[in-house]
C-alpha cells in the first residue's frame, strides 16, 4: 500500500529552494508513494514544472489576507462576517511595522496566520515541510500525519532566526534536514538537544538534465552580442542582501577601470533590483553589469560563460554553483560559511575573502591565466556530480 505524502512550500518562485523542491519531485518513486504538494501560493516560475503524478491542493483559504494590505484585508473580511481573521490581521500589521528583521517577522506573525487557517481534512503518513518558518509551522499545527519532516535550506545563524520561537516546533519534528554538512554543524550548535534529527540531504542535481538544456538554443540580446577577447563572466541568485551583488559591482567597476573587457551578466529577480540598478548607473557600469532577471532556463547562459562567481554573504547549499560545477565553469566563490562544502580551493575552483579587492584578484587571476581555468574544468569534468541518489536518504526517513 502506497504512503500519503504531503509537501509544503510557500510559492515556486525561482529560488534555489523551489528548484530543489522540482528536482526532488521529478525524483521520487511514485510506485511507492502518493503525493500532495499545498503553496500558501500558486504563483511562481517553477508552477508549470510540477509532475503530473503530484497531487496540488488549493490554496490555504485566509492566507491571502496576510499577503495583501491591511485596508484591503478588513474590507474583504468584514465583508465576509470574518471578525476573528480581521482581528488576526491587524495584529500581524503591527508586527510587520515594527519588527525590522524581515526573517523573525516572518516567524512573529504566524501565530496570527495560523489563527486564520483551517487543518488539512486528510491523514498523512509523512508530511514535509520543504522551507525554514511557515511551511514548517504550517505541518506542525495544521497537519495531521505520523511524522513530519523540516527542511532547513540555508545557515541557520546567518539567516537571522529565533531559535526560541523554532525549538517548540523542532520539537515535534521526527527529522530536521538540512543541505550541507556545516549547515547540519550550525543547527547541531544552536539545538544540541535535537543533535539526533539533524540529518543531511543535499539538492538533487541531474547532469544529464543541466547538460541536456545548457545547449537549447536561444536568440542573443544585443548586450550579449560577444566582441572578441571579451570575457563573459554569469552569476545566478536573487537580488537581495544574501547573494551581495554590491559586491560584485564593486569589483566589476575595479575590473573596468584596470582595463580588463568583460560583460557581467546576473540572472535573477528580487527586491534590491532598484538598489542595484542605483548602484550600476553611479558606477557607469550599465553596459557591462547587466540585471537579466529571471531566465526559465539559465544553462546556456552558464554554459556560454568564461567564469561563474558567486559573491554571497551566506549559502546552504548552493544549487547554481552545483550546475556551474555541471557544466564545468571555473568558479570563484566568497568564503562564506559553506564554501568549502562546494569548491576545494584551487583544486576545482576559487574560494576569496569576502571583499572586493580579494573578489577581484580571485577573478582577474582567472582571467590572466586561461591554463588555470582549463585545469579547474578538466578537473569538474572528472567528479561525479550526479546528486539523485541523495532521494535514498529521504525515503530512509520516510521509513
Amino acid at each position: 500500500m502506497k504512503k500519503k505524502i504531503l509537501f509544503v512550500m510557500n510559492n515556486l518562485n525561482c529560488g534555489g529552494a523551489e528548484k530543489a523542491l522540482i528536482s526532488l519531485l521529478d525524483t521520487i518513486d511514485y510506485t511507492m508513494y502518493d503525493v500532495d504538494l499545498l503553496l500558501m501560493k500558486h504563483e511562481g516560475l517553477f508552477l508549470n514544472k510540477i509532475p503530473s503524478s503530484v497531487n496540488l491542493l488549493e490554496e490555504p483559504t485566509g492566507y491571502k489576507y496576510f499577503d495583501m494590505s491591511v485596508k484591503s484585508a478588513l474590507v474583504d473580511c468584514i465583508k465576509k462576517g470574518r471578525l476573528d481573521i480581521a482581528i488576526s490581521r491587524l495584529l500581524a500589521g503591527i508586527i510587520i511595522k515594527t519588527e525590522k528583521n524581515r526573517v523573525r517577522c516572518e516567524q512573529r506573525v504566524w501565530k496570527y496566520i495560523s489563527k486564520s487557517l483551517k487543518h488539512i481534512n486528510k491523514n498523512y503518513d509523512i508530511a514535509v515541510g520543504y522551507l525554514e518558518k511557515t511551511p514548517i509551522y504550517f505541518c506542525v499545527d495544521k497537519v495531521n500525519a505520523c511524522k513530519k519532516i523540516g527542511f532547513i535550506h540555508n545557515d541557520y545563524d546567518k539567516l537571522g532566526m529565533d531559535p526560541l520561537l523554532d525549538r517548540p516546533y523542532f520539537e515535534k519534528l521526527k527529522n530536521v534536514v538540512t543541505v550541507s554538512e556545516e549547515c547540519g554543524n550550525i543547527l547541531k550548535n544552536r539545538f544540541p538537544m535535537y543533535d539526533e534529527k539533524v540529518k543531511i540531504m543535499h539538492n538533487i542535481v541531474s547532469p544529464s538534465t543541466i547538460n541536456k538544456m545548457s545547449l537549447e538554443e536561444r536568440v542573443l540580446s544585443e548586450d550579449e552580442i560577444k566582441i572578441e577577447d571579451e570575457i563573459k563572466i554569469v552569476s545566478v541568485g536573487r537580488l537581495n542582501h544574501q547573494k551581495g551583488f554590491e559586491l560584485a559591482i564593486e569589483t566589476c567597476k575595479e575590473l573596468v577601470q584596470k582595463g580588463y573587457l568583460i560583460k557581467w551578466y546576473i540572472i535573477g529577480e528580487g527586491e534590491d533590483r532598484e538598489k542595484l540598478e542605483r548602484m550600476i548607473s553611479l558606477n557607469s557600469l550599465q553596459e557591462t553589469f547587466i540585471l537579466m532577471g529571471i531566465k526559465e532556463n539559465p544553462y546556456p547562459y552558464i554554459r556560454e560563460a568564461d567564469i561563474y562567481v558567486q559573491p554571497s554573504r551566506f549559502e546552504g547549499k548552493s544549487i547554481a554553483i552545483d550546475e556551474a560545477k555541471i557544466l564545468r565553469k571555473p568558479i570563484v566563490l566568497t568564503n562564506f560559511s559553506t564554501a568549502k562544502d562546494q569548491i576545494t580551493n584551487n583544486e576545482n575552483g576559487l574560494i576569496v575573502d569576502m571583499n572586493s579587492k580579494a573578489l577581484y584578484e580571485g577573478i582577474a587571476s582567472l582571467i590572466d591565466n586561461s591554463a588555470l581555468r582549463e585545469r579547474f574544468s578538466l578537473r569538474l569534468s572528472n567528479e561525479n556530480l550526479g546528486t539523485e541518489s541523495e532521494i535514498n536518504k529521504l525515503y530512509e526517513m520516510f521509513q
